[in-house]
């Protein structure tokens, strides 16, 4: 895979992960700053994600659908999700939009 395809596809992924809410949260995952990482290899790829706290009550609900939009971007075959815990999420990893739609800024 070239890299301008894995790019174009890589910002396909931040688009439908800016689809994903925490039901709890008026502000999708990946403004939050719980996306760590997303790594395409050819049809595959690869996230590592965290959650606001480790005992999310809606952590299934939200890795099913993480798993299900990322499959759905055009040339991915299977995503793999890997829940981490470190380093811990805080409220620093939040882009701007987040806190200022949270009333931290």
């Amino acid at each position: 895979m070239q890299q301008q395809d894995k790019t174009r596809i890589e910002e396909h992924i931040v688009d439908v992960l800016k689809t994903v809410y925490d039901p709890e949260i008026p502000v999708n995952i990946f403004d939050l700053g719980m996306i760590y990482k997303i790594d395409v290899h050819d049809d595959t790829v690869d996230v590592d994600m965290t959650f606001t706290a480790p005992n999310c009550p809606a952590a299934d609900f939200i890795v099913e659908d993480v798993r299900t939009k990322i499959e759905s971007v055009d040339g991915i075959r299977t995503a793999n999700i890997n829940l981490v815990f470190e380093p811990a999420w805080d409220q620093s990893m939040m882009s701007e939009e987040a806190r200022v739609e949270l009333g931290f800024d």
